[in-house]
């Protein structure tokens, strides 16, 4: 393999790893906070894809008008979901919170199914992503520079807010002892409420550039890119939003190195992003930055 093709691989590992990235900081900030997998995470990816479609098709606007509206309403769905099937359910028995996470992932994958058709549509991608450049040999289509600036800048953000503000620092705490936060004047459910809300920017966020990248939506096209941001947010360390974007980038470049290097075993691909959940799960439950939780006696 020549070095120029190697770079290749490397920048599309890269743009892939990117999309993972995004999506399992979602995983990450529910998680941190409520120890809960919010399975219907990679569905709030689909509302955003299709929000964004039908702006541009439907309604006929600016793909900078229709992208951000997509954000918007991502955010009230991701709210909406929090207040009407997770709130209720805090104080139950952990089982039941992540049976309505399911529940409500299937509520979305079924409701798409009625209301969008499940025939798939053609992603109207703006002209200028649609450009192909060549830096050093390698051909770079333009919304792949795109891709990794904004997960870059995203987490960039992110992080800032995290440990620079005061909302940040409630969030730190909750992830800590929700209790013992409330006890001392913080409004647990208004921190919880913007985790959701932040965790849904960036699923609509990673909705519209995974459907830039992979220009065909369906109502079910949020299932895979979930279970592998998932996969991602496990291998960094769920809880840990730095974790979750190191594990996103090195899913990603496995993923298309194991396929660049070994072509015949293509079609293997997604079953070796599984075998890589088993492996952490066995050798390093917390994963590469995850901290074991101390027992609250």
């Amino acid at each position: 393999m020549s070095f120029s093709l190697f770079m290749q691989h490397l920048a599309n590992g890269v743009s892939l790893g990117s999309l993972y990235a995004l999506i399992a900081i979602g995983y990450t900030m529910v998680y941190g906070i409520l120890r809960l997998i919010n399975f219907a995470h990679g569905d709030i990816v689909m509302v955003g894809a299709y929000v964004a479609f039908y702006g541009i098709a439907m309604f006929l606007l600016p793909w900078w008008i229709s992208f951000p509206l997509a954000i918007v309403l991502t955010i009230l769905l991701g709210v909406i979901i929090e207040r009407a099937a997770y709130k209720p359910l805090r104080e139950v028995p952990r089982f039941q919170l992540f049976t309505s996470a399911v529940a409500v992932s299937f509520l979305l994958e079924n409701l798409a199914i009625v209301v969008f058709s499940g025939r798939p549509k053609a992603f109207p991608r703006p002209p200028f992503m649609d450009q192909t450049f060549t830096l050093g040999g390698v051909r770079i289509v333009s919304y792949t520079p795109l891709i990794i600036i904004s997960a870059l800048l995203l987490f960039g953000l992110l992080t800032l807010f995290i440990h620079r503000t005061k909302v940040g620092m409630a969030m730190r705490a909750l992830s800590k002892d929700i209790e013992t936060t409330g006890l001392m004047g913080v409004d647990t459910d208004r921190v919880i409420m913007l985790a959701f809300a932040i965790g849904s920017a960036l699923a609509a966020v990673g909705g519209v550039l995974w459907a830039i990248k992979f220009p065909q939506i369906n109502p079910l096209m949020g299932v895979l890119p979930g279970l592998k941001a998932f996969i991602a947010a496990v291998l960094g360390g769920i809880g840990n939003i730095t974790g979750a974007m190191i594990g996103g980038f090195l899913l990603g470049i496995v993923e298309i190195m194991i396929v660049a290097f070994f072509p015949d075993l293509a079609g293997y691909r997604d079953a070796f992003a599984y075998t890589i959940l088993i492996l952490v799960l066995l050798f390093r439950p917390t994963g590469i930055m995850g901290e074991v939780e101390p027992e609250k006696v």
